[in-house]
């Protein structure tokens, strides 16, 4: 917190800013990052376009503060250490913080999200024209969404979400939607057709490319384009 409330005050022409977990085997101090360091370099370092931030706590009011200091960003990984954490003083989801990222960063073009999620956020699909890649980690964020927005991945480059609640039955659903998309579901618990189709999958990646269809997928990658 004292480093990154240094880095805010001193550090004026800041572009990109990368904090990482500290690695709890290593010698000195095991630092905890917390949402306030992050909130003070948004309100210091006004050149600030580029964010990886990995902390073990956040609120919706810090994101919604982050993303009105901050209009200009361009790129916003965030990541927090416990997966499906909801925002610590009021419990809620953080849907009205990564609401507001997008609401209000209209250049938007990377964002990767984790955290306690739910359907209701539909702003990340639907509400930021210039996104282009979305990553979406450890949320319970299913079906219900990705099906009502799947149209805004005809403007985007690609999605990815894990350890999600996206059914495979859904991902086929996508995929006979957008066909001018790649689908493809990653799990290394073996074939999809071996689970109910209301089983979540444990990866999924929908990218549009000039190439096509690949053909060098490992064995635990199938397109869904083959289920067609």
């Amino acid at each position: 917190m004292n480093g990154l409330e240094e880095i805010a005050n001193t550090c004026k022409e800041l572009q990109e800013l990368r904090v990482f977990p500290s690695d709890p085997f290593a010698p000195g101090p095991n630092v905890s990052m917390t949402e306030q360091g992050l909130v003070a370099v948004s309100m210091g370092c006004l050149k600030l376009q580029s964010v990886l931030y990995f902390c073990r706590q956040m609120t919706n009011d810090a994101l919604v503060t982050i993303a009105k200091n901050r209009p200009n960003m361009i790129r916003f990984h965030f990541c927090i250490i416990e997966p499906r954490t909801p925002d610590y003083l009021t419990l809620e989801p953080l849907n009205a913080g990564f609401g507001g990222i997008v609401q209000h960063c209209k250049e938007l073009q990377r964002l990767s999200l984790s955290g306690l999620l739910t359907d209701r956020l539909h702003y990340v699909l639907s509400g930021c024209e210039s996104l282009r890649k979305l990553e979406i980690r450890d949320c319970p964020f299913g079906d219900d969404a990705r099906l009502a927005n799947s149209a805004k991945l005809e403007t985007m480059r690609s999605l990815w979400m894990s350890n999600c609640s996206v059914s495979f039955e859904a991902c086929k659903l996508i995929a006979q939607k957008l066909l001018g998309l790649n689908v493809e579901v990653i799990d290394k618990r073996g074939h999809p057709d071996t689970r109910p189709e209301s089983c979540p999958v444990e990866n999924l990646y929908i990218y549009r490319t000039v190439s096509g269809m690949r053909f060098d997928t490992p064995g635990f990658v199938w397109i869904i384009v083959l289920y067609q």
